[in-house]
């Protein structure tokens, strides 16, 4: 199909080829299935072709319906010699007959479902935007016509209809219209948009999941009680913008939001190991049964093996910076620049405040959340895998908040991290007001790995630092001229992007580095998985689906420095 789809859109732009389609196309001549010059043609035939990649049960019943009856018509019109002398009419009813038998043979590998609504939809797509379609081409006929005879608007309408099929459709018993030939390709590009239109209502994947209940959060809990401790990332599941999939004993669970056709699920799976590919089975089965690609972002070693064993490849993203309390320190040479920043900021007056979220009266949590609104990066909250997406919520009372003042005791800068087991904590949330003074983040973590001991914390998971190996091995001696102009290229993005910036921002409390991972199916997936997981984070917008950019239990984001 994907052939017959490159011919049709080469013979729309290649006038001498499209002529010869057309001519092979006509009287006693047939070609194969969907072979016809035209983007619209074009359009319709590598939608389909796509559409059964995916392996949409939709896009099998549709080509059936219409590759069925244009064989049995085409069957039967062999049966008058001046079909049958021609040797390309042989041809062609072979390609549609094998086409039709594959079909029949494959059809338990189009198992996809699409969402119940779509039939609908696209009828309604259909018929509204044949008619605005079809109104918007009689005007431009009625503004571009050059000929000198009289014409009725039902006649401009006419024609206008029968140019949002062809191109080259037969206007000769009009001939009070004439219009330029941009006029005819204009609006055959307008019915192109249109056939898009109602092949995405008709053939687009289930969007809504259920998101998160509230026994999904409720038993989530308690996995996070037991199990909270294996993975950072854990407590970011509770963001309920998320759904889950249980294994069938309820002790492991996977937690994973469908965007852009793509099911992506976040950080290790919950629970107990020993379960996990209970649960995992049942998310690629589900991501499975209806088209929607598989991909997981931000898993760590343990949860790469396993999802490695159901069949995904691992590529890795990154590396998240873990600091260990009892093994941080500001003495000695190393950490003398760190040294001296604390001290510096700390001689200009600012103080850090540690609680957790439970102990903040509602009065004061109400002022931190408008403060940490009114310092957001942006209108688009930023966030998925390493994002809670809400702050001052009732449920999350065990999250601490880093509150810094100025000499004078006014607001600064806020930090928010999530629990990680009963004790360790992971980065949130980091605001700051822009007039402050520098090095007010990286003070206030300092205070917080000096001060753990009052809340009982261990261990902090920090950043994430993407491509952080390349930076590291770039930078030393010997590094070769790959992986040089690998960390030179990296460094470029980095005016934009906060890449290497994040490394040295992470690496001067000397952390552990846990490597993270990206697991996906088939690598042909990633472009999606790209701009899915870009949508998800923020960084990439979905036209006309804006965002809300009010806090109101406030939603918040982003784990990147300010």
């Amino acid at each position: 199909m994907r052939a017959v789809a490159f011919v049709n859109f080469l013979s729309a732009v290649w006038v001498s080829l499209g002529q010869d389609v057309r001519r092979h196309n006509q009287e006693d001549f047939f070609t194969p299935y969907l072979l016809t010059a035209g983007f619209a043609s074009g359009v319709f035939t590598a939608f389909l072709a796509i559409t059964m990649r995916r392996r949409k049960r939709a896009a099998w019943i549709l080509n059936l319906a219409l590759a069925g009856p244009f064989l049995v018509l085409f069957a039967f019109a062999t049966v008058f010699p001046e079909v049958r002398r021609y040797a390309q009419n042989w041809v062609s009813l072979a390609l549609t007959a094998v086409f039709v038998a594959a079909l029949l043979v494959g059809r338990r590998e189009f198992y996809a479902k699409g969402d119940r609504s779509n039939p609908k939809l696209a009828a309604a797509v259909a018929v509204g935007g044949l008619l605005v379609s079809s109104l918007l081409a009689a005007f431009l006929v009625t503004v571009t016509n050059q000929a000198h005879g009289s014409s009725t608007f039902p006649d401009r309408w006419r024609y206008g209809t029968l140019r949002l099929v062809s191109v080259a459709a037969d206007g000769s018993q009009l001939p009070g219209i004439t219009t330029p030939n941009w006029v005819n390709v204009a609006v055959n590009v307008l019915s192109t948009a249109l056939l898009l239109a109602v092949l995405y209502a008709a053939f687009r994947s289930r969007r809504a999941v259920d998101p998160l209940s509230e026994d999904d959060e409720r038993r989530l809990r308690a996995l996070l009680e037991r199990h909270g401790d294996r993975d950072s990332l854990g407590y970011f599941a509770l963001r309920r913008e998320k759904s889950l999939i249980w294994s069938p004993t309820g002790k492991a669970a996977v937690a994973y939001r469908v965007i852009g056709g793509v099911s992506l699920a976040s950080g290790d799976p919950l629970g107990d190991p020993e379960a996990w590919p209970g649960a995992i089975g049942p998310w690629l089965a589900e991501a499975r049964a209806h088209g929607w690609i598989p991909a997981v972002m931000g898993a760590g070693e343990e949860a790469g093996t396993v999802y490695a064993r159901h069949g995904l490849d691992a590529l890795e993203l990154g590396d998240e910076a873990i600091v260990e309390v009892a093994e941080f320190t500001l003495e000695g040479r190393a950490m003398r620049t760190v040294r001296q920043a604390r001290n510096r900021v700390k001689r200009a007056g600012y103080a850090v405040r540690v609680r957790r979220h439970e102990d903040i009266p509602a009065a004061e949590m109400a002022y931190l959340l408008k403060r940490a609104d009114d310092w957001r990066d942006g209108a688009t909250e930023r966030g998925f895998s390493m994002a809670l997406g809400r702050l001052g919520d009732a449920g999350d009372g065990r999250c601490v908040m880093l509150e810094c003042t100025d000499a004078e005791g006014e607001l600064r800068a806020l930090l928010s991290f999530v629990p990680w087991g009963p004790h360790g904590l992971s980065l949130d949330l980091m605001r700051r007001d822009r007039g402050s003074d520098n090095g007010l983040m990286e003070f206030m973590v300092i205070e917080l790995l000096r001060r753990a001991h009052e809340i009982e914390i261990t261990q902090v998971s920090l950043n994430f630092a993407m491509f952080r190996s390349v930076f590291e091995r770039g930078a030393r001696l010997g590094a070769g001229p790959v992986l040089r102009l690998w960390r030179s290229l990296l460094g470029f993005f980095s005016r934009w992007w906060q890449i290497e910036s994040l490394y040295r921002a992470n690496a001067k409390y000397r952390p552990i580095w846990e490597p993270r991972f990206l697991l996906f199916e088939k690598s042909a997936d990633l472009p999606r998985i790209g701009l899915a997981s870009a949508r998800a984070e923020g960084f990439l917008q979905a036209p006309g689906l804006p965002r809300p950019t009010g806090t109101k239990t406030a939603e918040t984001g982003t784990r990147t420095a300010e």
